[in-house]
């Protein structure tokens, strides 16, 4: 019998280093230090989902088979072999490292098993993002599609399973640059502040059991005035007499349990609740479970923060926003969310963390997203550091007229009716899929003229669909009289050019002080920064000018700044930290200082 046992282990053992074996990183491009920890057996093993957490589930993460053939062709027979899920196939990461052309698709196959234990239960089959429209099939069965780079989806795939093994096949179509979906930095030909394209599955695939009555939805929407936290549900397939139960919990400790019923919503009253700030960033945990005929039919774990964001007049007529009922100044990084190694794909969760950690250590209190959408456990990341973002909508389609030092004089773009009804969808999708999250204070629709119009219209939908958040509606123009906030650019130097004594005045890009470091670049030529310096020294010298600079311009009317940028990006050398994330490019201790001592500026 043991001789049977360790014949076995060595076949195991010999089986799993056979299966790592065949799958390496592709290229000789930059790589950072979490690439070495990506294990095919075990890619991103978290729960993707934080803000509606379920215990079962099965990560599909690892090792599929792709295919690429033209966009009017049948699937192809034959395989062209093999790659990483879920990292994108222009990646390193993805052990392939192909471009998938527009003419052409990119096809997935792999099979799996349904644990024996969720006999009975409904079969979800979950997806993070997959950029651009998927369409997938179980068992040779097309059971739906998705268009949209940057939202997750859904199907109950439980009536196309058999027994046995189960097949699962995903076609995948993106037209980057030659189409006028949201798709940020992609272009087909990368180069200056353009990167490399990203086609396909980018984020977590998984399974999870349900009952025929689950959650669909949960929401936490805080109101720090009055001491509520108002719970909004979305359930399938409930009925009169289905309830929903909440039990909040502080540090562990049960505070409070309410019951409503299903489909409607509740407000809750928390006595002395503890507000979330980035100095102090409590979070309420929380069970919700739905109940059908006294039994527990669904439960999942979530989380809420009470804070508000808001703004209001100062005693010198200056619009500032506030945190919480009190004036706070916002500054933070341009935060691109690239990787070298695995493009839109962090390597590990603890990469993924890791920016937000560095930008909380170099004194910051705040992330703007830029053009990109990330994976829910950044959001929760944030949450939990204490960060708050501004989030971008992934620009898209064209830039007409782009007028940035005076209130827009022209003629806004106006798109195809297919591309506006692709721009409404997704920006109602990605607000709804980052909704739960309180770490996000302002939604930014529109960059640089970047596929902006009826921006009057968006920006109006936009405050009406999410009266808790504020709204950034021309982010460096074009700037109309509407939403919550001008936003001004200015690079390299601060310079406050335009002010709005009706709205927040901000600067929402700056910076962009460049210094290549050899042996962390992406390319060894066509780098470039705004401006350039040749050591840590220079460059910090020259971010703390900037910065006194910002404090007599916050003092003058700005209420928020943002510094291009977190790390360097492809042919971009302007970060505070190399595309690698292995060196820092200033002195950290020097900046961080200085940071805060921008943010305290509306204190003193």
């Amino acid at each position: 019998m043991k001789l049977i046992r360790i014949c076995f282990l060595f076949v195991f053992v010999l089986f799993s280093y056979s299966a790592f074996s065949q799958w390496q990183p592709a290229g000789e491009k930059l790589k950072t230090e979490w690439a070495n920890k990506v294990h095919p057996d075990n890619v991103l093993p978290e729960y993707p989902r934080p803000v509606m957490e379920r215990e079962e589930w099965k990560n599909l993460n690892g090792i599929w088979e792709y295919s690429i053939a033209g966009r009017s062709t049948n699937k192809p027979s034959a395989h062209d072999g093999e790659i990483l899920v879920p990292f994108p196939i222009e990646s390193s990461l993805s052990g392939v490292m192909r471009r998938v052309e527009p003419s052409q698709v990119l096809w997935y196959d792999r099979n799996f098993t349904i644990p024996q234990e969720w006999d009975g239960k409904n079969i979800k089959l979950n997806f993070g993002a997959v950029d651009w429209e998927a369409e997938i099939w179980i068992n040779n069965v097309k059971i739906g599609s998705h268009t949209g780079g940057y939202t997750p989806f859904s199907f109950d795939i439980t009536p196309f399973l058999k027994d046995g093994e189960q097949e699962i096949s995903i076609r995948v179509w993106d037209p980057t640059n030659e189409g006028p979906q949201p798709r940020g930095k992609q272009v087909r030909e990368p180069e200056g502040i353009y990167y490399t394209p990203v086609t396909g599955i980018w984020q977590t695939v998984w399974l999870e059991p349900v009952n025929r009555k689950s959650f669909k939805k949960v929401n936490f929407t805080s109101d720090i005035d009055n001491n509520t936290v108002k719970l909004d549900t979305e359930t399938t397939d409930f009925e009169s007499g289905d309830i929903v139960e909440v039990i909040i919990l502080e540090d562990d400790k049960e505070i409070n349990r309410s019951k409503f019923t299903a489909g409607e919503s509740l407000d809750i009253i928390l006595s002395d609740p503890k507000l979330w700030s980035p100095d102090s960033p409590f979070l309420y945990r929380t069970i919700v479970k739905l109940i059908s005929d006294k039994e527990i039919v669904d439960e999942v774990k979530s989380y809420f923060a009470m804070r508000k964001i808001s703004k209001k007049r100062d005693e010198n007529g200056i619009v500032r926003m506030q945190l919480n009922n009190e004036d706070y100044f916002h500054f933070g990084p341009l935060d691109q969310g690239w990787w070298p190694d695995g493009l839109y794909t962090a390597p590990t969760d603890e990469a993924l963390k890791y920016d937000i950690v560095k930008t909380k250590e170099m004194g910051y209190n705040m992330i703007r997203k830029h053009v990109k959408v990330e994976p829910a456990r950044w959001y929760t990341h944030c949450d939990e550091l204490g960060i708050l973002v501004w989030q971008d909508m992934p620009s898209g389609d064209q830039q007409k007229d782009w007028q940035m030092r005076k209130y827009f004089e022209g003629n806004e773009l106006v798109r195809s009716a297919e591309s506006e009804e692709i721009f409404r969808k997704e920006w109602k999708e990605i607000m709804d899929y980052l909704m739960p999250y309180p770490g996000i204070v302002v939604w930014v629709p529109f960059n640089e003229a970047w596929g902006q119009f009826k921006t009057e219209e968006i920006t109006e939908w936009t405050s009406n669909y999410d009266p808790s958040r504020l709204i950034n509606s021309a982010s460096g123009g074009n700037h109309f009289q509407t939403g919550d906030i001008l936003d001004l650019h200015q690079y390299p130097d601060p310079q406050l050019y335009l002010y709005d004594a009706n709205r927040v005045t901000v600067l929402g890009e700056y910076g962009g002080i460049g210094l290549p470091m050899d042996g962390h670049l992406w390319a060894t030529d066509k780098n470039w920064g705004y401006v350039q310096f040749e050591s840590t020294k220079e460059v910090t010298d020259k971010y703390i000018e900037y910065a006194e600079t910002l404090k007599d311009l916050i003092r003058a009317g700005f209420s928020g700044a943002v510094y291009t940028q977190t790390t360097d990006v492809e042919g971009e050398v302007n970060g505070l930290m190399t595309y690698d994330r292995k060196k820092d490019k200033m002195n950290i201790k020097r900046i961080s200082k200085i940071n805060r001592e921008v943010i305290n500026i509306l204190k003193e």
